[in-house]
C-alpha cells in the first residue's frame, strides 16, 4: 500500500480545495482587505505531503519555474511550481534514477496556507551531500516582504528520504542556487522585489545551521527594478560577481565577501527581461545559459549555452538547446563526469512542459553536438492538453 505522510499534522486536502475554488480576482480582493494577522500567515510553515495520492494533486493549466540537482550516486531531483504566477502557486518534487529517462510520481508537495503562495523554488545539494529545497512565500501575489523557506534531507538517495520540518531563513525570494566560497562560507541571494536595497545576500559560516544578512545591493533607476533573480559567482581573484535580471542582464561586484556591492551596471550581453543561468563548471570555466546570441536581444526564445574561460569577460560557443518561443527559466547542474543538465519550462499555459537538456562543455564550444551525451527536449512533466 502506498505510504502517504503529512509532515505537519494538519489536514491539507480541504484547505487546498478551498483555495482552488477562489478566482484570482477574489484572491486579490481578499489580499487588499487582509489585516496584519492574515498577512502574517506567510510567516507560518506550509503543509508538506510526502508521497501524495493523485487526488491530492489539484489540476492546473499552468506549471513551470523548475530547478534540478544530481546526487553523487546519479539520482536527479527536480522541483517545479504548479499554478505558477497565481495566488495558488505550490511546489512539487520528483526524481529519476535512470538519468532522466523515466521519472517518479510526485514525491513531495509543498502546499502554502490559504491565501499564501509557495513560489520560485530552488533545489541544491550542499558539500555534505544534503539535499536542500528552497522556496519563497508571499501573502497573495506580492506582499512586499516575502520569505525564504527551506527543508532538507540527509538521505537524498534513499527510497523514502526523511525530511526536516520547514524553517524560514529571511526575507525575499531566492530562486537561484547558493554559492560556496573558497573559504567555506555559503552565500545565498534573495530579492524583495522593486524595493530600495532589494537584493539581499545571506551568509552561513556553519554549513547551513544559521544564516545572517551580510550585505545588500541596490538597483537604479527605480523604474528598472523587478524580481532581480540574482546569482553569485566567486571569481578567481577572490572577488564576487553577481548577475542580476533588470531589463536584461546587469551585474555588480563585491571585494569584501558580499558585505558591500558596487553600483548595479548594465551588461553588454543582450537579453530579454527573463531568468538566465550562470555557474562554475568542474573545469573552472563558467557556463551561461541565456536567450539568443550574445549580441542580439530576443524574446523568450532560442535557449542557448555559452562558455567563458576568463571569468565572464568573454564568451565562446553557442549550443542551441531549444529554438522555440516560450522556453524560459533555465537552471542547471553538472555531474562529476562532466555531463551538464539544464532544466527549463516551455509554454507554461496551457500545457506547461518541464524539459531537460544534457550536453558537455565540448558541445557548447563547438556550437553543435559533438559528443554522445547531447539529449534535447527530454520531457519531465507536461500538463494534459484537454
Amino acid at each position: 500500500m502506498k505510504r502517504v505522510t503529512l509532515l505537519l499534522a494538519i489536514s491539507t486536502a480541504s484547505s487546498m480545495v478551498v483555495v482552488a475554488d477562489e478566482t484570482t480576482s477574489q484572491q486579490r480582493d481578499r489580499q487588499r482587505e487582509a489585516g496584519p494577522a492574515e498577512r502574517d500567515l506567510a510567516l507560518l510553515p506550509p503543509f508538506v505531503i510526502v508521497d501524495p495520492w493523485p487526488q491530492h494533486v489539484s489540476p492546473t493549466k499552468r506549471q513551470g519555474v523548475p530547478g534540478i540537482e544530481r546526487t553523487s550516486q546519479g539520482r536527479l531531483w527536480v522541483i517545479h511550481g504548479r499554478d505558477v504566477e497565481s495566488p495558488r502557486n505550490y511546489q512539487v518534487v520528483k526524481y529519476s534514477d535512470d538519468d532522466g529517462r523515466t521519472w517518479s510520481d510526485i514525491k513531495l508537495m509543498i502546499l502554502p496556507r490559504r491565501g499564501v503562495r509557495a513560489m520560485s523554488a530552488c533545489i541544491w545539494i550542499d558539500p555534505q551531500e544534503r539535499l536542500w529545497l528552497f522556496w519563497g512565500q508571499s501573502f497573495g501575489q506580492q506582499d512586499g516582504r516575502y520569505g525564504i523557506w527551506t527543508m532538507t534531507t540527509n538521505e537524498p538517495n534513499a527510497d523514502d528520504p526523511q525530511w526536516s520540518l520547514p524553517r524560514r531563513l529571511g526575507d525575499g525570494i531566492m530562486l537561484n542556487k547558493p554559492t560556496v566560497l573558497s573559504n567555506g562560507n555559503w552565500l545565498l541571494t534573495s530579492s524583495v522585489w522593486k524595493a530600495d536595497n532589494s537584493i539581499k545576500v545571506y551568509a552561513s559560516t556553519d554549513q547551513g545551521e544559521t544564516f545572517h544578512l551580510r550585505g545588500t545591493a541596490n538597483v537604479l533607476p527605480v523604474e528598472a527594478r523587478g524580481p532581480d533573480e540574482p546569482m553569485i559567482v566567486e571569481r578567481k581573484d577572490g572577488s564576487l560577481w553577481m548577475m542580476v535580471r533588470s531589463r536584461g542582464i546587469c551585474y555588480t561586484y563585491s571585494q569584501d565577501g558580499g558585505k558591500t556591492w558596487s553600483p548595479v551596471e548594465r551588461s553588454p550581453l543582450k537579453h530579454p527581461t527573463s531568468r538566465f543561468f550562470v555557474r562554475r563548471l568542474n573545469s573552472g570555466n563558467l557556463l551561461l545559459v541565456k536567450h539568443g546570441p550574445l549580441d542580439e536581444k530576443t524574446r523568450r526564445e532560442r535557449l542557448m549555452a555559452f562558455i567563458s574561460d576568463d571569468d565572464g569577460k568573454t564568451w565562446q560557443g553557442g549550443l542551441l538547446l531549444d529554438e522555440r518561443e516560450k522556453v524560459t527559466y533555465p537552471d542547471g547542474v553538472q555531474a562529476k563526469d562532466g555531463t551538464i543538465y539544464i532544466i527549463y519550462d516551455y509554454n507554461r499555459t496551457p500545457n506547461g512542459a518541464v524539459l531537460m537538456a544534457t550536453f558537455r562543455e565540448e558541445d557548447v564550444r563547438a556550437s553543435k553536438p559533438v559528443t554522445d551525451d547531447v539529449r534535447l527536449r527530454v520531457e519531465i512533466s507536461r500538463l494534459p492538453d484537454d
